[in-house]
């Protein structure tokens, strides 16, 4: 038996822009253009774009995999082509066993029935007999959390308890593959939890997993290796903790690209500082300074300047903003730079960090600049504390 349970080999999706014709008139000379313009299928036509581009990878058994990327960049063509909802432009894909999807709140339900029917009904589709829906009716009802309103017509639930219930009857398939969009951002913290020792039992059970999030601490957490998508072309595959790193390097890159002459307000320059200068590697307890320089060419509103610190699993641990700490509001002229210094003392256990900074408008809540991340360091203790603080423990035994 083949280890491989999903593959994609140079996987391309075309789309077409507008493809839905106003009326009769805008129909027929469509149709006699494309009866009279002959293309290769690498090439694009007027209002056609590639959703998808030469896209290829392999999920193993047991393997959970993270897709990740901003919106746009082609994750959910992907999801649709791996459960046959629409076929590539070009390319093969294969799918070795049987796949249970979650990737649209409510899709499979009918609005009139309950939710205990629906459950009937979506599980069908999904593959499950009767008998077996039967047999996993009570834990499918108890892992959504919904028993008091099981027989409820759904079209009076929320968005987060249609993804509740959807996501509770896909798991239980016992599929080969288990394929999970964002649906699930939309449960509360507990069934999110939930949700992910659930899938993680599948994964340890032998299933494969696809997870799109954006949620990279969940990616992290949960796969083993992530794929990273832009404009739908792959721009890197590997362990997911090195493409989460790779996404959030380019995001911030992409964020810095942008000519300060575009921008009514920028941050001009990020440091993290001690008596010894710049440092990238910081001890537990150690004194330390975020400074940062902004300009606001064509900004006289106040600003405000936020730094926060994040783990390598993407969790912030700490946020401040300068007009919580300034008496008086922060403003600049044209042709004025303004540093700000943040002392800190860097009570952190060791592990690498991510330090973020934004520019902002609090007034108004406007993001006018960010650079995430604007630097990683690294904490070096020689005593083994977990966690994120370092509280300096000591130890008397009598």
């Amino acid at each position: 038996m083949s280890d491989i349970m999903l593959e994609m080999q140079g996987v391309s999706k075309k789309f077409r822009r507008g493809q839905l014709h106003d009326s009769l008139r805008d129909l027929i000379p469509a149709l006699t253009r494309s009866l009279f313009t002959r293309r290769n299928g690498d090439s694009l036509g007027q209002q056609e774009f590639w959703a998808l581009k030469d896209v290829s990878f392999q999920v193993k058994r047991g393997e959970a995999m993270g897709i990740i990327g901003p919106n746009g960049s082609g994750k959910s063509t992907i999801l649709k082509i791996l459960t046959g909802i629409m076929n590539p432009t070009s390319g093969e894909k294969l799918v070795n066993g049987s796949l249970s999807a979650l990737i649209e709140v409510g899709a499979g339900f009918h609005p009139d029935l309950t939710g205990r029917e629906n459950i009937f009904l979506n599980g069908t589709i999904l593959g499950m007999k009767r008998r077996e829906i039967r047999a996993k009716l009570d834990d499918i009802i108890e892992f959504s959390g919904l028993r008091e309103f099981i027989d409820t017509p759904v079209k009076r639930y929320s968005s987060g308890m249609y993804a509740r219930l959807g996501f509770s009857i896909a798991c239980h398939v016992d599929p080969d593959i288990l394929v999970v969009d964002e649906v699930l951002s939309v449960g509360d913290w507990a069934f999110q939890n939930r949700s992910m020792e659930k899938m993680q039992s599948i994964v340890n059970g032998g299933a494969t997993v696809i997870f799109v999030s954006h949620n990279l601490k969940a990616v992290t957490t949960l796969c083993d290796r992530a794929l990273f998508l832009e404009h739908g072309e792959v721009k890197a595959l590997g362990p997911a903790h090195e493409v989460a790193d790779q996404y959030i390097s380019r995001v911030a890159r992409q964020a810095e690209s942008q000519t300060s002459t575009d921008k009514d307000a920028f941050i001009e320059s990020v440091r993290l500082l001690t008596d010894s200068g710049d440092l990238s590697l910081v001890t537990p307890g150690q004194k330390a300074t975020v400074e940062v320089t902004i300009r606001a060419p064509r900004c006289r509103e106040p600003l405000a300047v936020a730094i926060a610190f994040r783990d390598e699993d993407y969790s912030m641990f700490f946020y401040v903003d300068s007009a919580r700490l300034l008496s008086e509001a922060l403003t600049l002229g044209p042709d004025e730079t303004r540093t700000l210094r943040f002392g800190l003392d860097m009570h952190v256990a060791p592990g690498s960090y991510f330090l973020n900074v934004a520019l902002t408008r609090p007034d108004v809540d406007e993001l006018l600049d960010h650079k995430a991340p604007a630097l990683k360091f690294v904490v070096h203790s020689d005593v083994d504390v977990r966690g994120v603080a370092n509280l300096y423990p000591r130890l008397e035994m009598s």
